[in-house]
Parts: structure tokens; C-alpha cells; sequence
């Protein structure tokens, strides 16, 4: 149906620019082909989801993002979230952790056990997963440029619990080209970095083969303001580019392309975000068969964890923010997540307390066992507007992969700027409708109050930035420094060539306790620092 502008209706817009119709009918479908573009739950292009029974076997994982301060105080926090019901963990490093910086660092000040908790060596992760069996708990952790030490790291403490690496699972985030695009916690260039991504696959495929090797992350462009758009053509774009770097390196598609997954956000605009998740299952699953021609099912099968919008959270009237995360969370399950991490209601003040934690969860609990949306399969399939709209998105997004691909590919895009400066346009757009009013906030920009109530933060103590440095020079007077410095010289070996896989010496490196500042030095003088061009 289409309408004249000035109709009522006319004016109202998708968040990637599509007009919305007012109502919706069967001429929205014309010519419209069900077997092709939707197929059975389970079945190619995966429209409807990645698995026949979906929610209706057992609800999607859920996992909780924490971290703070010191190992032992996230320690607490974990087990306290298990005791809760979470069955997954989401792990939050902090910025010197996530630019491989030990906390001693100068340029680590201040910055110490605040967004996430400090991770320098062995002894750190040996304190974060205490007492928690890493063969019955699944844990995603949020790290890019660092992966492979932080994983390793993982390896090493579950070999002390005696787990066999063949027993454990969970992610690794490992998706550094997002961080050239929207997020910056980037430490070596392209290149170097594309190869040791390639060195995780392998790695993973003969050492911990249940592990996801990457989550190919959408979120971090969404908060930086990509429309729904231009948040899985990016996210696909460099899924492709690791593909690519992986069959380069000699890796047969179907035998890395299963442990791939993704990472998304979940907005407030319900319709738009299914709409979002199923073009993306349909768009990869296509990719896959017919670019790269993966013939294992499991290789075209968009998996992905779903994060709520920390973006649309609000200071002013936080407590509005449980009703937020709550369509947010309802949008991810109509969509087809497989895990799902619900944001709570203080993120935009400071930490979460342990209570705002809990109603986060919470929140996620109502949705799996007091709703029925897990009663069936794709509840929006056949919808007009959802799938109307579900075309739109696709639409879209094709035609910014195709730009992308016109550039040479994603790294090629990054080196020119494209994406970000796309996103960044995007998001001075919204402030713009946000400023003016055109875009509703409630509670920053309709329905404000006079005078907002108190609310008390958590606070980490800063402290600790001093802790885990007494911690680090305790650790270098303790280990075999001889022992640290040739595994130190074995991995700049590995890397100054193109052969080596660099886990291996790398991981003899972290067992001898050197820490994450030093291991990142070592590749930092072989592959040198990344840095950024000017927007395209």
C-alpha cells in the first residue's frame, strides 16, 4: 500500500530510512516466492531460524555481561549470578585488559578495573573462574584485539581444574575489524590482526573444538549509530573478509565456518529488529552456499547473541530503563536469538549493582517462562508487515555490502574510512531528531521531571589500580624470568614469519606467568600498532 505524503502515517520511517505503511496487506508480499525466502524453522536460508524446534525444546541461553574491579570481587559476582539461574557468563575485561596494557602501565591510569575487571596474568583468571567447573558453565568473553591471550589464558586455568580442553565452550568476541570501525580498542594493524585470527581457528579446530572462535559483532557499530541497516551489512561484510583470510590460509570453509557467530543489538523498535534478524540469517546463509560453497548445513547458520541497546538507555529516569530493556529483550526473542544478555536498568548512571543485575535477568525469565512466545516457532512469519519489512532491511543492507565490495572488500572500506563515516552520519542524525524533539526520549525529551530522583551508583574502588600492581611486581619477583624471556623470543620468532601458528608459543608464554602487557609487547615489536585514517 502506498501512500501520498501528507497522508496520515506517510511520515513515519524505519531506523534504516524505510517508510513504514500504516497498514499492510497481501500486495505488500506480491510476488512474493514463501519457499525462497522463508523455508521450514531449520532449514535453508534459515529465515525463521537456525533450528527446527528453536525455543520450544528449551529457552535461548541466558547470559549475563559482568566484570568490575579486581578478579576476586567479578568472582563474586559470577557465582552469584549462577546461583540466580544464569547459565552462561559474559565476561567484561577493562580497558587496559582489552588494549593489552597491564595495569602498572602508565598509560593504564585510572582506567584500572572500571569498565571491566583487570586481567595482567594466569594468576588474575586462576582468581576469576575459582571455584566455578569450566566443563558445566559456558562463558562468552567480550575481547577482540587480545583474544587469543585471554582464551589461552582460559585453557591454562581449565587444565588446572583438570578439564579437557575438548570439554570446554563458550566465545571468544576476537571480531578486531569492528574495532577499526566503531569501537577503537584495536592494537595491531590489519594484516597481522587477520592472521591472527586465522591462527585462532586452527588453532581452536585441533585444540578446543567446541569453542565459537568469533563473534562477529553488530552491537558496537549499533551504539556507535548504525541504523539496523547498516549494522548487519557491516557485521557480514567482515564475516566475509574472515571467511576469506581463513580459506587464504588454507582452511577448508566447512571445516571453521560451524564455530562462527554473531553478535547483535536489540533495539526498541520491535518490528525493524525481527525484520533485522531474519534478513541476516537469509543474507549469510546465501553468502556462504554460493560465495564460498559450504556444503556443511551448519556453515550457513547465522548464529548469534543478542544484546540489549545500551544506547537507548537513559540517565534521567533510569527505573524507566526495566521497561526499555524488557521490549528490547522481547525483540531479540521474536528475532531468534540463541543467547541473549539483558542490560540493567543503571548501565547509564555507572555499574550495575548487584540488584539492578538481578532484575536483568529477571527480566529475561518473565520473558522464557511466564510469556508464550516460546510456545512456537517464529511467531511473525507470514506477517506482512514483518515481512515486508524483513525484505526492506535486506534490501538495504545488500546494497551497503555491495558498496563495501566496490572498495575492495571490508579492510579496504575501513582503510578508507567508509563505514565509519556512514555510522557517524547515521548517529548525528538521531541527535539531531533527539535534539528537536522529532525523536522521542521519554524522559530526556517528553515527560521530564523536575527534579530527578537520587539514585546511589556502584563505585570501584580505585584501589585497586594499586592492588594489581603490588600483585605484578610480586609475580615478576616470583617467576623464572629466564623461563619468561625465551618464550617471549620463541613467540616474536613465530610472528616475524607465516607458517607458525603463534598460540602455542604464546601459550608456553602466559603458563610461564608472563602477563598480557608483556605477551602484546612482544607482537607489538614485530607487527607494530595500528593507526586510524581520517572518515571516508
Amino acid at each position: 500500500m502506498v501512500h501520498e505524503p501528507g497522508e496520515e502515517g506517510a511520515a513515519r520511517r524505519t531506523e534504516s530510512g524505510v517508510p513504514i505503511d500504516p497498514v499492510y496487506g497481501p500486495e505488500a508480499l506480491a510476488g512474493w516466492d514463501p519457499a525462497e525466502r522463508l523455508g521450514d524453522p531449520g532449514s535453508y536460508p534459515y529465515t525463521r531460524g537456525v533450528y527446527p524446534s528453536m525455543y520450544t525444546g528449551r529457552p535461548w541461553t541466558m547470559r549475563q555481561y559482568a566484570g568490575f574491579g579486581t578478579a576476586v570481587e567479578s568472582n563474586a559476582r559470577y557465582r552469584r549470578l549462577i546461583a540466580h539461574g544464569t547459565t552462561g557468563l559474559s565476561v567484561a575485561f577493562d580497558l587496559p585488559t582489552q588494549m593489552g596494557h597491564d595495569s602498572d602501565a602508565p598509560i593504564a591510569s585510572g582506567e584500572v578495573g572500571k569498565v571491566g575487571v583487570a586481567i595482567d596474568s594466569l594468576d588474575d583468571m586462576r582468581i576469576l573462574f575459582d571455584g566455578i567447573p569450566l566443563d558445566q558453565v559456558s562463558t562468552s568473553m567480550t575481547i577482540n584485539a587480545p583474544a587469543a591471550l585471554l582464551l589461552l589464558l582460559y585453557q591454562l586455568v581449565a587444565e588446572e581444574q583438570g578439564v579437557p580442553a575438548a570439554a570446554l565452550t563458550g566465545t571468544v568476541q576476537n571480531d578486531v575489524l569492528k574495532e577499526y570501525i566503531a569501537r577503537g580498542t584495536y592494537i595491531f594493524p590489519p594484516k597481522p590482526s587477520l592472521r591472527l585470527i586465522a591462527d585462532i581457528f586452527q588453532y581452536c579446530r585441533t585444540e578446543i573444538p567446541r569453542w565459537n572462535t568469533i563473534s562477529i559483532s553488530g552491537y558496537h557499530m549499533a551504539e556507535a549509530g548504525a541504523t539496523p541497516a547498516q549494522e548487519i551489512a557491516f557485521t557480514l561484510a567482515d564475516g566475509i573478509e574472515y571467511v576469506r583470510t581463513a580459506v587464504a590460509a588454507g582452511m577448508d570453509v566447512d571445516d571453521f565456518a560451524p564455530r562462527l557467530s554473531f553478535f547483535f543489538v536489540a533495539r526498541t523498535t520491535i518490528l525493524e529488529e525481527v525484520a533485522k534478524f531474519r534478513a541476516a540469517r537469509r543474507i549469510w546463509a546465501r553468502v556462504m552456499r554460493e560465495e564460498f560453497g559450504a556444503r556443511n548445513p551448519k556453515s550457513l547458520m547465522l548464529r548469534f547473541h543478542t544484546q540489549t541497546a545500551g544506547v537507548q538507555l537513559t540517565a534521567q529516569q533510569p527505573e524507566v530503563n526495566l521497561v526499555r530493556v524488557a521490549v528490547q529483550g522481547l525483540a531479540a526473542v521474536l528475532g531468534g536469538t540463541q543467547s541473549l544478555h539483558t542490560n540493567s536498568f543503571d548501565e547509564a548512571i555507572a555499574l550495575p549493582t548487584e540488584k539492578s543485575a538481578r532484575l536483568a535477568l529477571r527480566t529475561q525469565q518473565v520473558l522464557a517462562y511466564e510469556t508464550d512466545v516460546t510456545a512456537t516457532v517464529d511467531p511473525f512469519a507470514g506477517s506482512y508487515a514483518v515481512e515486508r519489512m524483513t525484505d526492506d532491511v535486506e534490501e538495504a543492507a545488500l546494497a551497503l555490502m555491495a558498496r563495501v565490495e566496490d572498495l575492495g572488500g571490508a579492510v579496504e572500506a575501513i582503510e578508507r574510512g567508509f563505514q565509519k563515516g556512514e555510522i557517524e552520519r547515521s548517529a548525528y542524525a538521531v541527535a539531531r531528531e533527539t535534539d528537536s524533539g522529532e525523536r522521542v526520549v521519554v524522559g530526556v525529551n517528553r515527560y521530564r521531571l523536575d527534579e530527578e530522583e537520587p539514585y546511589e551508583p556502584l563505585r570501584v574502588d580505585p584501589a585497586i589500580e594499586a592492588r594489581q600492581a603490588a600483585r605484578l611486581a610480586a609475580l615478576r619477583a616470583e617467576r623464572d624470568q629466564g623461563e619468561v624471556d625465551a618464550a617471549l623470543a620463541e613467540l616474536r620468532r613465530a610472528a616475524e614469519g607465516e607458517r607458525d601458528n603463534v598460540l602455542y608459543p604464546m601459550k608456553r608464554a602466559l603458563k610461564a606467568r608472563a602477563t598480557v602487557g608483556e605477551v602484546c609487547d612482544a607482537l607489538r615489536e614485530v607487527w607494530g600498532a595500528y593507526v586510524p585514517t581520517d572518515a571516508f
